[in-house]
């Protein structure tokens, strides 16, 4: 542990978002730095008049100053380390359940029996969940029985070696064994850190196309070419939300559907017809092979094609369907982008909304963290109103458990998930 005599002095009247609970100090909140240091060592924090504020790391080629570990006076050692991640364990052992049989008979779903027998759902999910976990910059996802990490802070570099091997352990005690590791930290936000995009094995090499299963769902996952970490665990739930709605519809319609993991729900809660966009072909492979997988290719299909162009071709060919689930990439990255992202969601829903069968349902979401729930709730609202749509809300859902929201940390909150029955305006 990189562990210094330096002190970080706030200014007077800064520090509202660490004070608040928050885990990052800006580099224009700091009065004084003192003692010697280097870049992602562990450092002390004070308030101006000298009050104890607890403990992070200090990079000097961020913004993001410094990230907050700790809010008490103890030492950042291996039974700290060993501490955390027991507890972001445990909490995952108790979130991360599936339904049970009569939960399942009540719902009539035949689609919610494999694994979801009041078992742990723990094949696949996320187990450290940067700040909201207390490991800022840092994310391990496991996928059957291989971790996949992205580190994004260059002080979670020294402590990403202890982490993974005192995770693995962790795990090993719960009869999990972990056979690779795997790095996915190629985004470019590591430069601001002062990092260079990395991605390689961790330890030995290994078979990186892992088999997981999902609501019943088996993908096959490309941990070294998929996106972010190889795939998206934060809908998981939202995905099971979906079999409940599209059992036994006769069409339903997925945008940007990546893996195919929402036209698969669809497909196994037993709609008839289900047809799967996205523009990356090397997805669409993935979600073909995937149907095959789960022996839904008679009615499970996908298509290459740009959902923006897509949309209004099937408005004018008339083409109505009784589900549409629209969950497209994140349209703004940026507070600053925030204005064009709106007229995106706006649109892509007006479209969507346009194909949906009077009474039918429409599931819509936003991924983007500066895309406020508030602002999705009204973007979504003028597509209605344009649509000259009604909507009755069924119900409004997030990320799943795994990705918990930290409510000191607003960052950590950013997957917004509608699910409205549709109903047609007369002019």
């Amino acid at each position: 542990m990189l562990e210094s005599n330096t002190v970080v002095t706030l200014k007077k009247g800064e520090g509202r978002t660490i004070k608040a609970g928050g885990a990052w100090i800006f580099d224009n909140e700091i009065a004084a730095i003192t003692g010697t240091f280097k870049n992602g060592s562990i450092i002390r924090v004070q308030d101006f008049d000298g009050y104890p504020m607890g403990k992070g790391f200090i990079n000097q080629n961020s913004h993001i100053r410094v990230r907050m570990l700790t809010r008490k006076e103890e030492p950042v050692d291996e039974a700290f380390l060993e501490q955390r991640i027991r507890r972001a364990w445990e909490y995952r052992k108790t979130v991360m359940y599936g339904g049970n049989d009569t939960a399942c008979e009540e719902i009539g779903c035949e689609a919610l029996f494999a694994g979801w027998t009041g078992r742990k759902d723990l094949n696949c999910c996320r187990l450290l969940f940067g700040e909201a976990d207390g490991f800022p910059g840092l994310v391990v996802d496991k996928y059957a029985d291989v971790l996949v990490v992205e580190c994004l802070a260059l002080g979670m570099e020294f402590l990403k070696g202890d982490i993974l091997r005192i995770l693995v352990e962790v795990l090993k005690e719960d009869g999990i064994s972990i056979r690779g590791i795997y790095e996915r930290s190629d985004a470019p936000v590591r430069k601001k850190e002062g990092l260079q995009p990395y991605k390689g094995f961790i330890g030995r090499e290994f078979d990186t196309d892992v088999e997981i299963t999902e609501n019943g769902i088996r993908y096959l996952v490309d941990v070294v070419n998929g996106q972010k970490t190889g795939f998206f665990l934060d809908q998981k739930y939202n995905r099971l939300a979906m079999q409940r709605i599209c059992r036994g519809k006769e069409k339903v319609l997925d945008c940007f559907t990546h893996m195919g993991t929402f036209a698969l729900n669809a497909g196994l809660a037993g709609a008839k017809e289900v047809l799967g966009l996205d523009i990356s072909e090397y997805a669409v492979s993935q979600a073909r092979e995937n149907a095959v997988r789960n022996h839904l290719e008679d009615r499970v299909h996908f298509r290459t094609a740009n959902v923006l162009d897509e949309l209004p071709k099937f408005y004018e060919q008339g083409e109505q369907f009784d589900v549409v689930i629209l969950d497209p990439p994140a349209f703004t990255k940026s507070r600053e982008a925030t204005k064009n992202a709106i007229k995106g969601y706006r649109e892509i829903n007006r479209k969507g909304m346009l194909l949906v069968k009077d009474g039918g349902y429409l599931a819509t979401c936003s991924c983007s963290h500066f895309m406020t729930q508030e602002l999705f709730t009204k973007t979504i609202g003028q597509a209605a109103a344009s649509a000259h749509k009604a909507l009755r809300q069924v119900e409004f859902r997030t990320q799943a458990p795994d990705h918990p929201i930290l409510w000191n940390a607003q960052e950590s909150y950013y997957l917004k998930f509608y699910i409205f029955q549709v109903l047609t305006l007369t002019r």
